[in-house]
């Protein structure tokens, strides 16, 4: 008899994966072999309540096997945001590597979502605060890595506003003060490239400008210069 024509199942045995320990095969007596009609993982066989002995339709089957996928991806999630918070568009790629049919997915991030497991307007205001405490990156450059990993515009901007503007500006001038000590060529052709410097790092134009004016960018060459102008001009 094919598995596929069969109306309801016998549960013959429950056998445990030999590689993923929490997966378990269940097998019914077939007349074409011994291959396993379900194959569900430890939560899912002990919420269903699935024994040996036990019966149930195709349609059951169907659900529970159903049911299996979506757990599974969202164990999936649930270990991948072991490491380290993640987006929902991250978990959504990181699902989608793992060749999962897109309702799971959904349901996954869904579910987390509602177990706060997931929270985009949180990751975004811990990201901005991390990304500006390191002290190497403005808020627009900021903001363009928050969208790359699929935190909205709105959430983005949001976490952005909650910046402090000091902080931001401490940062800047650091970075422009260690800059500056590695740039070649007069004061004009310094400044200019500290500006394209810090502008390429996110700051804001504002936040540029007072960083580069608290830099001294003369050297002894321009020093020398100004001091035969003023004997010259004497």
């Amino acid at each position: 008899m094919d598995i596929e024509e069969v109306e309801v199942y016998r549960i013959d045995s429950v056998r445990r994966d030999k590689k993923e320990k929490r997966r378990y095969h269940l097998h019914a007596l077939l007349a074409d072999g011994d291959e396993p009609f379900l194959t569900v993982h430890e939560d899912i066989l002990i919420r269903y309540r699935l024994m040996k002995d036990g019966e149930m339709t195709k349609e059951q089957v169907n659900e529970i096997r159903d049911e299996d996928c979506r757990y599974q991806a969202y164990i999936l999630a649930v270990a991948y945001l072991g490491a380290k918070p993640r987006t929902s568009k991250q978990i959504q790629q990181y699902l989608t590597r793992k060749e999962l049919e897109a309702p799971h997915i959904e349901y996954a991030i869904e579910r987390l979502e509602s177990e706060k497991l997931v929270d985009d307007e949180q990751y975004a205001r811990h990201f901005a605060e991390s990304r500006l405490r390191s002290g190497t990156k403005g808020r627009l450059m900021i903001r363009q890595e928050l969208q790359q990993r699929g935190v909205s515009k709105q959430a983005a901007s949001e976490a952005l506003s909650e910046l402090d503007r000091g902080s931001e500006l401490e940062s800047a001038i650091a970075l422009a003060h260690k800059k500056a000590r590695s740039l070649n060529g007069d004061a004009a052709k310094r400044r200019t490239k500290l500006i394209g410097f810090l502008m390429r790092r996110g700051f804001p134009g504002d936040i540029v400008r007072e960083a580069v004016k608290s830099v001294n960018l003369s050297t002894d060459d321009d020093l020398e210069e100004e001091d035969d102008g003023v004997l010259l001009d004497n």
